[in-house]
Formats: structure tokens, sequence, C-alpha cells
């Protein structure tokens, strides 16, 4: 009896010995293996982040250049319209841009997106304010060269390039350019 549970054990011992290695050596690819693919998909997230919040930079960039003054003017002056049309018009424009350009703000930080907001309102409010200068019934052509000489005259810095700049700063320190 003795002598069969040893012959037994002469060859079920080395077939649990190489199970258990083999097991082991297997278990042990297959975590490295996850880890590569965990990683490469991580990279590609990555990748995917990164090319969406550049083109959420670009956009707030389109979006600041387009509600420039020069810019509003060469889109809604028409010269048979009276101030406040053109007024409405702008105000109209700037607003339903940003709108438009609301979800960018997932892919910027809350500073950008802050600046974006304030530079609006900031715009919104000088367009208003000239036109608040200018008598009701105005010819759009008085607007037009009232805003034109306050943008001017003014001395400070438009607030589009300061939205614009605060963009470049953040685009430049994702993409890690010095």
């Amino acid at each position: 009896m003795l002598q069969q549970i040893l012959e037994i054990l002469k060859y079920v011992l080395p077939a649990v010995v190489v199970l258990v290695a083999t097991s082991l050596i297997v278990n042990k690819f297959l975590v490295k293996e996850i880890e590569r693919k965990r990683l490469a998909i991580f990279e590609q997230n990555s990748s995917s982040a990164l090319k969406l919040r550049l083109q959420a930079y670009e956009r707030l960039v389109i979006f600041c250049e387009r509600m420039h003054p020069t810019s509003l003017i060469s889109r809604y002056y028409q010269q048979q319209a009276t101030a406040q049309d053109v007024q409405l018009a702008m105000v109209q424009g700037i607003r339903a841009e940003f709108e438009h350009n609301l979800s960018q703000q997932l892919y910027v930080s809350h500073e950008v997106w802050s600046t974006i907001r304030t530079v609006m309102e900031q715009e919104i409010t000088m367009i208003n304010r000239v036109g608040a200068s200018i008598g009701m019934g105005a010819s759009a052509t008085e607007f037009v060269k009232q805003l034109s000489e306050y943008v001017l005259t003014t001395e400070s810095t438009m607030p589009t390039a300061i939205a614009i700049e605060a963009i470049n700063r953040e685009a430049k320190h994702v993409l890690l350019v010095p």
C-alpha cells in the first residue's frame, strides 16, 4: 500500500509542481499584458483629451476675434439701419456665439473660462455704452463711427486681446511650450 502511494506521488508531485509553475508564469504574463493594454488605452485617451483641449482653445480664440468691435462692425454694419438695430444685432451675435461655445468650458481651466465670460460682458457693456451715448434713431454710420473712435482712443488693451493672451498662455502650458 505504501509502495503504491509512493509510486502515485512519483508521478503526481512533478505534475503538480509543473502546474503551479505554469500557473504562476501565465498569471504574471497576463498581469503584464493587462497593464500594457491599460497604458495603451491611457495614452490614447490622453491624446484624445489633448486634441479636444486644443480644439477648445482654437474655438475660443475664434470667438474672441469675432467679438472684437472691428469684426462686429464688418459683420453687422448696414448703412440703412439705425444705430440701435446694429447695436442689438452685435449684442445678440456675441451672445449667440457664446452660447454656441458653452461646451468649451469643459476643456479649459476655470480661470480661462471666467476670463472669456468677463470679456464677453465687457464687450457687450462697451457696445451698449457707445449706443447709449448717441441719440435714439441715430444712423448706423454714427454708431459705427463712435464705436471705432472708442476702440481707437481706449488706452488700455482691448478685453479680447487679454482673453486671447490667457488662452495662449494656458495652451502653451498644456503643450509644455516654454
